[in-house]
């Protein structure tokens, strides 16, 4: 996926990650996963923004039910015990490693960005940063690529219950 040949984000999925922001979305791709509901959940971002900034996050979580499980679970201690376990087990380490090289790879995909180049993102491969992107990534590339955003993913409770949080704010911004 370079130069022209990048997909085109359908008009009403970039309707409905707007909702879910609050803002306009930035150099969003494609929709990278959907929530059960059919709701876009996981967006692929280009490196750099159409203002120049660079932007590591390839994969970005938008369903505020989604992001709003996940960040408990990171005020659980789930990011801590993670690490922990990276310091402790080579096996695991290795396979969050593949990931992180997972996440570069798909990331240049979409184009070369020196100033970031060799970060990942959410603390890969040597620590859990951010549970959202490992989440995200999980999302996007499915089962068996990235072991700890599996993890966190099996852990989450059905965000989606209760319809597509584009329609049902909750009365929450995200």
């Amino acid at each position: 996926m370079t130069g022209n040949s990048l997909p085109t984000v359908d008009p009403d999925d970039l309707a409905a990650v707007e909702r879910q922001l609050g803002r306009l979305p930035r150099g969003v791709v494609e929709i990278a996963a959907r929530c059960p509901c059919g709701c876009p959940a996981v967006v692929r971002t280009l490196p750099r923004l159409p203002d120049g900034t660079p932007f590591p996050t390839s994969f970005y979580a938008t369903c505020p039910r989604l992001t709003r499980a996940v960040g408990t679970l990171e005020s659980q201690g789930l990011m801590r015990e993670m690490t922990e376990r990276l310091a402790a087990d080579s096996e695991l380490a290795g396979a969050y490693r593949a990931a992180h090289e997972d996440y570069l790879r798909r990331r240049a995909e979409l184009g070369d960005v020196p100033e970031i180049e060799g970060i990942s993102a959410g603390g890969m491969p040597d620590r859990v940063k951010c549970l959202h992107v490992l989440v995200a990534h999980a999302m996007a590339v499915g089962p068996g690529v990235n072991p700890l955003g599996d993890e966190a993913l099996s852990a989450l409770p059905a965000w989606w219950e209760g319809g597509c949080c584009t329609v049902f704010t909750e009365g929450v911004t995200p």
